[in-house]
């Protein structure tokens, strides 16, 4: 047998966001381009197309934005409009991007693009400092506890690369951290379109003396790096795989061929670490047992860490489906009827109280009713003030009653046991995503 921990030190996922025409697409293409990540026939198609509109004004000159603004709309408005992911790698750590749109009625696509990434890139035009969409930003980015922020004051470039425009900036950027919570924000100087700090250091700020943006991205830690230790084991079971018939067509040959006497649980490891002889108990049986096999396919293994997905085996018969949790002994919290959470409206539908509606929590799905909305989060002032409903990119503080009970744990204690969406019943449209908080005094 073997143990197999995930090597998450390699893989880093970070997304950009920003105000509208701050420089997100054309940051995202100069940071692939300097670092070699684009094809040699992606790059001339993009040079053609830039030649074509005229770009810059001089001959050679790219638009970098053409990388990454994939959707014939948004290369026709110039306006960046689903999530882009890229995927690109350095000699130190390969990386997943996620770039976000800018406008505030795509702000719903920032919070998907965020809500896993290890590090947001804010983007700030240093001529116009911080705007209402930055506030927004960065407020989804606290309330997502996305473990690192660096804030990239674009366009140093065209004031002259002035230290005091920058400091100016700077001091917003820090003051607005202060007043959200948010305690690890990094501010560089950056020009996306001349490449000035973007992979390497620039002489034109020779008053600045941090680390180039893809410096930083390549030292910052990861989620799993800094949570995998701290966490008990926690399974939300996605498959149940059963001997004598009951395995599923997607199995191999040889993967079938391991569970045909053995009942596993399959699903992914959120949190932790399992091991064989480990104590533990499943959710909702409230049995507990031991873990008597670990399997990855047809391998079987005598450990494994969050994020592996893996099947176990257990020493008990346990009656439990799709959507149990199994966690370490001892470790689940106590079962939730009711929910407050800060929850991001994304739907053109406003959420108010009495609405009835579905919560996707991990594998399992509740019907439940939202019996109140207490606040909505202004973004001028960041105090809740009260409202009787959320409208589209609002962030608010609601409260739910479940139809059957959740092992959910506040999201600020584990990121992925806290989060869940609000699904319309009737149209499966996902109408908000939420956060479980703790319930105000």
């Amino acid at each position: 047998m073997t143990t197999i921990t995930p090597a998450t030190g390699t893989l880093f996922r970070f997304a950009t966001a920003g105000s509208v025409d701050d420089g997100k697409s054309t940051l995202v293409g100069r940071l692939l381009h300097d670092s070699k990540a684009i094809l040699a026939d992606t790059l001339e198609s993009v040079a053609r197309t830039s030649a074509e509109r005229g770009f810059g004004g001089e001959p050679g000159a790219i638009d970098f934005a053409l990388l990454t603004d994939g959707l014939r709309a948004e290369r026709e408005q110039g306006i960046t409009i689903d999530v882009a992911y890229r995927y690109f790698t350095t000699g130190r750590r390969s990386f997943i991007l996620a770039d976000c749109p800018g406008h505030v009625q795509y702000t719903r696509n920032m919070v998907t693009g965020s809500a896993t990434a290890d590090a947001v890139v804010v983007l700030v035009d240093v001529r116009n400092g911080v705007l209402e969409q930055t506030r927004r930003h960065l407020a989804v980015v606290q309330l997502l506890r996305v473990p690192h922020v660096i804030v990239a004051v674009n366009k140093i470039d065209l004031v002259g690369y002035d230290r005091t425009a920058f400091d100016s900036v700077a001091a917003e950027v820090a003051a607005l951290a202060r007043d959200l919570g948010l305690p690890d924000v990094h501010t560089v100087p950056v020009s996306a379109l001349a490449g000035d700090n973007v992979v390497t250091r620039s002489e034109n700020t020779p008053w600045y003396d941090g680390p180039s943006l893809l410096d930083l991205l390549e030292e910052l830690s990861t989620i799993d790096e800094l949570e995998t230790d701290l966490e008990a084991l926690r399974l939300p079971v996605q498959l149940v795989i059963r001997p004598q018939g009951g395995l599923s067509p997607e199995l191999t040959d040889a993967a079938a061929d391991a569970f045909r006497d053995h009942r596993a649980f399959a699903g992914r490891i959120e949190s932790g670490t399992v091991s064989l002889g480990d104590p533990v108990e499943v959710f909702p049986a409230g049995v507990r047992t031991t873990v008597t096999g670990i399997r990855r396919g047809p391998e079987s293994l005598d450990a494994a860490s969050a994020p592996l997905s893996v099947a176990l085996e257990l020493a008990d018969p346990v009656d439990a489906a799709r959507g149990a949790v199994i966690a370490a002994a001892g470790s689940l919290p106590a079962p939730r009827r009711e929910l407050d959470a800060d929850v991001f409206q994304l739907d053109g539908r406003p959420l108010t109280p009495g609405a009835r509606v579905l919560v996707k929590h991990g594998t399992t799905t509740v019907q439940a009713i939202v019996t109140d909305v207490r606040g909505r989060l202004d973004l001028d002032t960041l105090e809740t003030t009260p409202t009787a409903s959320l409208a589209t990119n609002d962030i608010g503080l609601v409260r739910l009653k479940l139809a059957a009970d959740l092992v959910a744990l506040p999201y600020a204690a584990h990121r992925r046991a806290g989060a869940f969406l609000v699904i319309h019943p009737q149209d499966g449209a996902t109408l908000a995503a939420g956060i479980v908080v703790e319930a105000p005094a």
